[in-house]
């Protein structure tokens, strides 16, 4: 269920050095947009233990915030193109072993655990992923069962893009914009919450819908042909 979401709004101009064209940016980064949000989630009081984010957050400074500021615990995703400077090696040249590797990452004050998780394609190839957590104590099984649940995220996402018309906004202006896709993730929320009543997912609950809307047209089609015959 959303909690919180920021919208990117790109009011700062700016030429291209190499192509001398007009671009635009916003004024603050996604990472400083994400602790942002964990700011307002504790202040609206709501319990958790666990930040989970892909690689796209996975950034010292936001390792230190939730660790040092906010109290909790991180299992973030790593890429194999993260590279540590100094005397620290690529994660991907570690020895790993079936248990979770303790280390240290450059600008960091505390240790980290590093895992790989090994897991099958759907068209049978080996996939890696590096997960990096501050809780030291995870066992191999918590960590992947953990940041497994990050995965609800992309469902979440699939679910308003596909029935809740997200990107399907004639609107134009920022605030416009801005309540059509505050209304798709409200509505999303509502199917989430209709999905666990009726036992139905999303896109079950879309197709009953469709069904019982058919067969209602269909029934007033045929009082139709009767009152013409």
């Amino acid at each position: 269920m959303p909690v919180a979401f920021e919208l990117i709004e790109k009011s700062l101009c700016y030429s291209d050095v190499k192509t001398r064209k007009e671009k635009r940016k916003s004024p603050i980064t996604k990472n400083e947009q994400l602790r942002e949000m964990l700011l307002t989630c504790r202040r609206n009081q709501l319990k958790w233990r666990y930040v989970l984010a892909d690689s796209w957050f996975s950034s010292s400074e936001n390792m230190k915030f939730i660790h040092n500021k906010l109290k909790k615990q991180f299992i973030l995703a790593l890429t194999q193109k993260d590279k540590l400077e100094g005397r620290y090696v690529r994660i991907d040249t570690l020895d790993w072993s079936e248990e979770s590797v303790l280390g240290w990452i450059k600008g960091l004050e505390f240790p980290v655990l590093f895992h790989r998780q090994v897991f099958k394609n759907k068209d049978g190839s080996t996939g890696l992923l590096y997960l990096i957590s501050n809780d030291i104590e995870a066992t191999k099984s918590t960590i992947e069962a953990t940041y497994q649940k990050r995965w609800k995220v992309e469902v979440f996402h699939k679910n308003i893009k596909s029935n809740t018309a997200l990107a399907k906004s004639p609107a134009r202006t920022v605030r416009t914009q801005s309540n059509h896709i505050f209304m798709s993730l409200y509505a999303g929320a509502k199917l989430e919450c209709l999905s666990i009543k009726n036992g139905l997912n999303a896109f079950a609950l879309k197709r009953k819908l469709y069904l019982k809307a058919i067969r209602q047209a269909f029934d007033e089609l045929q009082i139709l042909k009767q009152a013409t015959a």
